[in-house]
């Protein structure tokens, strides 16, 4: 169920060594507070209909689980405290910086890697993989299959051999095109992923947690000069990354991320899932409404098939669900959407909104 390949929906360490940042109880744009809190009922969800979604959050043995309605937190269950890594949620959060930075004309989507000199260890780059343009990478369809860091197993079973689709002809969920993303941004901004983060992000929007030795770079140099760029995230503060692009990219009166950058986000362009038809856009799951899985329309970043922020926009909906998956735990995608379809069945009325 949620299954990206190997990480996300069946519904899929080298230390920074910076300072950590620290929580404020100042309240107010860039510092950090409590997110507001109401009850299920004010919410429009029924207390007594939600003991079954917190029976399953129970039963399943997740570490911190978070619903919001408009910005308000009306579920928090677990320690949505605690620092738990992210996976693949890293993309979106990467996406976010790319639309501040596209937008103030640091970063040229329509350039290729040939223009920006973008190459790999050897066997390295071909000139017809150098024409992939940066948009390529951002839609997964590079087709440059050259090895990267940080795949699993399954993700290196599933690459296509070098050279047999053209850049932006074929969709592969490709951890080289996320890496090197990441190196084209701090080439073009002149910023490090997790100082930026910390700046352009986390601090306008309060993160009660983050800092920026909570982000480390993950090398394999033997697969390729690019490393992984990996986060640790509290549920509360990722919570806020939802609630971010859930109200279209502005928090307290400021436009944080680009609201066209949004749209563009959540526009697909390939089906990543056919089985549930689930589509990707920018770094993005996409959940449409005919998705067999049942929770859509919605937005989705997903890590190990676990780790989800999921954004119901038409809703004012946000559901946050971390594992402690440096642990032992077997949690499977489709469990924790059981779980995010309990809650939408607490609705008061027993109706959602679809």
């Amino acid at each position: 169920m949620l299954r990206h390949r190997l990480h996300v929906p069946a519904i899929a360490f080298v230390a920074l060594g910076a300072l950590p940042g620290c929580a404020h109880n100042l309240a107010g744009p860039g510092h950090a507070t409590e997110l507001p809190t109401v009850t299920p009922e004010a919410a429009g969800f029924s207390s007594q209909r939600l003991l079954a979604a917190r029976a399953q959050f129970d039963r399943i043995g997740s570490a911190a689980f978070m619903a919001l309605h408009d910005g308000r937190v009306f579920v928090s269950w677990g320690d949505v405290g605690r620092k738990i890594a992210l996976h693949s949620i890293r993309k979106p959060l990467l996406g976010a910086l790319y639309g501040i930075a596209v937008a103030r004309g640091r970063i040229d989507t329509s350039a290729t890697l040939a223009q920006l000199g973008i190459d790999d260890i050897p066997p390295g780059l071909t000139a017809a993989e150098q024409q992939a343009r940066v948009i390529d990478l951002l839609k997964s369809r590079s087709g440059v299959y050259h090895e990267a860091a940080y795949e699993g197993a399954e993700m290196i079973a599933l690459r296509p051999p070098r050279g047999s689709h053209a850049p932006g002809s074929f969709y592969y969920y490709n951890n080289w095109d996320f890496n090197t993303l990441g190196a084209i941004y701090e080439r073009g901004t002149g910023v490090g992923i997790f100082e930026a983060f910390k700046r352009e992000i986390a601090d306008p929007v309060g993160m009660q947690d983050f800092g920026v030795a909570d982000g480390t770079y993950f090398h394999e140099r033997e697969r390729s000069q690019y490393p992984a760029y990996l986060f640790r995230m509290t549920a509360r503060d990722l919570a806020r990354i939802g609630v971010l692009f859930q109200r279209n990219g502005v928090w307290e009166g400021r436009q944080v991320v680009p609201p066209s950058w949004i749209a563009a986000s959540w526009t697909p362009t390939a089906i990543e899932n056919p089985d549930v038809g689930l589509a990707y856009g920018l770094l993005w799951g996409i959940l449409p409404a005919e998705s067999s899985i049942r929770l859509g329309p919605g937005y989705l970043g997903g890590g190990v098939g676990v780790q989800f922020v999921f954004v119901k926009p038409d809703d004012r909906l946000v559901f946050v669900h971390l594992m402690d998956t440096e642990s032992p735990w077997s949690t499977s995608g489709h469990l924790v959407a059981q779980l995010f379809s309990l809650v939408l069945d607490a609705r008061e009325g027993g109706e959602r909104s679809r």
